[in-house]
């Protein structure tokens, strides 16, 4: 038999959401216990670009922005397109009407945000872009949760959900030494603890098999929490909503320098002033290091002439189709993008950008020139640029030849050196959008519609149906509804 460890509340999972509930748990007097299975908190928080879209803030007061949670409620819906009927209504104004304290608890605790940002449909700037990096909310929000006495254990899996009679009281889960341990509630247990982007079989089951040979962005987002209550009954809804197969750069492998700076506040507040005062020449070469990492190429380099080639130096897939489908089929799943001088001309210059960012800037071939010499190939003939990529240089050349005189359609053809590459370049999925369905107050639902005590879910695992489109609500989501898990949890009498 396990040993057994008992405490207030618990929370599984130490990414955004579990920080923010298990801060919320601990400021109402509770002894707090949080779950980890990596080595460090952040989740998918820390893996994000860092932006929320909020309505009522300082920055939108300072730049006389007018609105309101209703007008973010309706534009919600506008991003949700053909998905909209799908909604969960009741959680989308759950979201809406707690952005702006969201922010300001965000700000209290040392975030910093520039912003914010116009992000059509939305019918003003609402999108608020966390600085230095997003790294900034775990780095924050974790030096508060051991300033409230919260007991952080990191490297711990969680393997079941322990109930007596119907109430959930605990989980059964593996230590670091790879003991068996079972840690109790008094009070709830939340699970915070994230999605099934990274869970081959939940991805099949729940979406289609295709996206199933996807990786994922968050290699251990395999969807625990999912499968603990899933087992007691619970469903998941919307589960074949799926942020992906997209192709983005292979992230490099040392971190730049905005990767690289520490996430205190006042180095964030420099940065955030930088980003008002300082000159466009002097900002952008830090900009390009944030926006030529593990970003998404752009759709018009294929538009333009540029082909996807694979490892064997075969162009693969029609790239005006789906190619981030095929792409995940590739050997080692990944491709290079091709083209010669004329493309790589055109892209050197609005409105022909490689890459951007929601509210940052755009990237050129010269930035990747510059900023990433490890996914930038460049060589007078075909022959040399499949040397530096890597590739077979008879096959890349014959398959250049053949796209040249029978496939490019009204594309141009692919002569002109020096040529060019970019890559390796790979699919993946981003996030998944299926939620364990839960009630308004964030207690997860059986099957049959009834309550499983003391159980609640938030953030990505307790997404509930609610359709997040657009940047900056998955992040706001895992805040505000980690912060009502945490509460509910700590006033759970069972």
């Amino acid at each position: 038999m396990s040993a057994t460890t008992h405490t207030d509340v618990l929370i599984i999972g130490g990414g955004g959401t579990g920080l923010a509930a298990a801060i919320e748990a601990a400021e109402l007097g509770r002894q707090v216990i949080l779950l980890e299975k990596n080595s460090d908190t952040g989740g998918s928080t820390s893996w994000s670009v860092g932006s929320i879209t909020a309505t009522g803030t300082p920055h939108q007061r300072k730049a006389n922005i007018q609105d309101s949670a209703d007008a973010h409620f309706e534009d919600m819906e506008k991003h949700a397109g053909a998905l909209a009927p799908r909604d969960n209504l009741a959680l989308r104004r759950i979201l809406v009407d707690n952005t702006a304290d969201m922010i300001a608890w965000l700000m209290k605790l040392g975030v910093v945000f520039v912003g914010p940002e116009e992000e059509p449909p939305h019918r003003v700037a609402r999108m608020h872009n966390v600085v230095p990096n997003s790294r900034s909310f775990a780095y924050h929000l974790t030096r508060r949760c051991r300033s409230l006495g919260v007991d952080l254990r990191l490297n711990t899996a969680t393997q079941r959900i322990v109930l007596e009679g119907a109430r959930a009281v605990g989980v059964e889960a593996t230590l670091p030494d790879g003991t068996l341990h079972t840690f109790k509630a008094r009070h709830g247990v939340v699970l915070a603890s994230g999605d099934y982007s990274a869970a081959a079989d939940l991805k099949a089951q729940l979406a289609n098999p295709e996206v199933a040979l996807v990786d994922a962005i968050n290699t251990t987002a395999t969807g625990d929490g999912h499968r603990m209550a899933m087992a007691l009954g619970a469903s998941v809804v919307n589960g074949d909503i799926v942020r992906g197969p997209i192709m983005r750069f292979l992230a490099p492998t040392r971190a730049n320098l905005l990767q690289r700076l520490p996430p205190t506040k006042i180095i964030a507040q420099l940065i955030a002033w930088s980003a008002t005062w300082l000159p466009q020449w002097i900002l952008r070469p830090f900009l390009m290091s944030f926006l030529t990492t593990a970003v998404s190429p752009s759709t018009d380099l294929y538009r333009e002439g540029g082909v996807l080639i694979n490892k064997d130096g075969k162009r693969f897939t029609n790239e005006l189709d789906k190619p981030n489908k095929d792409m995940a089929k590739q050997p080692e799943r990944i491709g290079w993008i091709v083209m010669d001088s004329v493309v790589a001309k055109k892209f050197s210059a609005w409105p022909y950008y490689i890459s951007t960012a929601p509210g940052v800037a755009y990237a050129y071939i010269d930035d990747y020139r510059r900023n990433r010499p490890d996914i930038f190939h460049c060589a007078p003939t075909l022959e040399g640029l499949a040397t530096s990529m890597g590739v077979t240089g008879q096959a890349l050349f014959e398959t250049i030849a053949h796209y040249n005189q029978h496939d490019r359609g009204a594309r141009p053809a692919i002569t002109q050196g020096p040529f060019y590459a970019l890559g390796p370049i790979k699919s993946y999925v981003v996030f998944t959008d299926g939620g364990l369905k839960i009630t308004d107050k964030l207690e997860v639902l059986r099957t049959d519609g009834q309550v499983i005590p003391g159980l609640y879910a938030a953030g990505s695992a307790g997404q509930g149906g609610l359709l997040l489109e657009g940047h900056g609500h998955h992040l706001g989501w895992a805040f505000i509804s980690g912060r009502i898990a945490g509460r509910a949890a700590a006033h759970f009498q069972g």
